[in-house]
């Protein structure tokens, strides 16, 4: 009621009602709903069309003076854009917060290494070998853990991801300490080579986060995506409705699980070598703070949180060890002034303002500006 008076009290002057907290990003979703289907796919063909000549040498130059702008694209910012959007169905569509998610990472790419390297095996066959063995290890990891909710679920998904790299650090079979090296690359695909040229790895990422996005669009439209959205918002509720929440947490953690495969598969091909070393916590941290500060659960907002993730310490190299101190000042006054995100979703920004923290209920809540909690504090 109280919110329905504030909308009511705000008209303009002729004494038609005016529109409360309208934002332009607001009046383009309005615009993006209402636009027939030829403007949508106009849309993303200028998207794809940008995408494929962003490697250019002009775009370079200002992008990233001081590296290969092409292999930056790649690695990191391809790699976090696609470990971004498999890490947004757990948590920006479910509301379970994973802190473990390089361990996915980590499994796909190992797994295409070692079946290439000990066993000879192709490429493209062992990449989808390794998104099954993710998906797998998604389930393994998942199963018994899944009915704990909130902090819980992080410290478990922690541990995990510390496991598998401690795991890969002392097991001789898989290079130990010393990693994997002369991985192969990608068999010729339509007569294109993938050796130590950029741009076909590059090509190769943006076929691999085009996929993603259809893939995790999809499910967002579909009875899956509802339930997930029904387990963010309140899971008790949603298990009284009839729900199975336990089966579809399962599941989200499965599908981001493959993402994640995916994603290091494509990076062990490309980099060549790899170790336990490149498998650290501070990577699904940083993915994650991606996903927070794009606007988790909006796909263009998550997008775009990991592009600036990777890109900005790339594009000021030149300020050496202060460039991540100035990232973490920046990351830290966005979450203050905007802790919703840069694209939040008007969903998200409802749950932020009803006290969840703009992530769910995931057992963490921090009341929202507008929550009647932060009213009696600031009392």
């Amino acid at each position: 009621m109280k919110g329905n008076e504030q909308v009511a009290e705000k008209s303009s002057e002729n004494g038609k009602p005016a529109r409360a907290g309208f934002h332009p990003i607001d009046g383009m979703r309005d615009w993006w709903a209402r636009a027939p289907h030829w403007q949508r796919y106009g849309v993303y063909l200028a998207l794809i069309a940008g995408a494929l000549i962003l490697p250019a040498p002009a775009i370079g130059s200002f992008m990233s003076p001081d590296s290969d702008w092409t292999s930056v694209l790649i690695f990191p910012i391809g790699i976090y854009i696609l470990l971004a959007i498999g890490l947004n169905i757990v948590v920006g569509h479910a509301g379970m917060l994973d802190l473990g998610f390089v361990a996915f990472f980590a499994i796909g790419a190992y797994t295409l290494a070692t079946m290439g390297v000990n066993y000879g095996w192709l490429v493209w066959p062992t990449l989808l070998v390794g998104i099954f063995l993710a998906a797998i290890s998604g389930v393994i990891l998942g199963a018994p853990t899944l009915r704990l909710r909130g902090d819980y679920l992080a410290i478990v998904t922690l541990g995990f991801g510390e496991i598998v790299r401690i795991t890969a650090n002392n097991t001789d079979a898989i290079g130990g300490a010393r990693g994997i090296t002369n991985i192969p690359h990608p068999e010729p695909l339509f007569g294109t080579e993938f050796l130590l040229d950029a741009a076909p790895y590059y090509y190769l990422i943006l076929a691999a986060i085009v996929i993603a996005i259809v893939f995790s669009v999809r499910l967002q439209k579909s009875r899956v995506g509802r339930a997930w959205a029904a387990i963010r918002e309140d899971e008790d509720a949603a298990e009284l409705m009839g729900v199975p929440t336990f089966k579809f947490k399962l599941l989200a953690f499965a599908i981001g699980a493959m993402i994640g495969g995916f994603a290091g598969g494509i990076h062990a091909s490309k980099a060549v070598f790899i170790a336990p070393e490149n498998f650290p916590f501070i990577l699904s941290a940083t993915i994650l703070a991606a996903v927070v500060l794009g606007g988790a659960g909006n796909l263009p907002g998550v997008i775009l949180g990991a592009f600036l993730v990777a890109w900005l310490p790339e594009r000021f190299r030149f300020l050496l060890e202060y460039r991540i101190l100035i990232f973490g000042g920046v990351l830290v006054l966005m979450m203050a002034l905007r802790p919703e995100g840069l694209l939040p979703s008007r969903q998200r920004k409802a749950e932020l303002r009803e006290g969840t923290g703009g992530m769910g209920a995931m057992g963490a809540e921090v009341a929202g500006p507008d929550s009647e909690a932060s009213a009696e504090v600031t009392k």
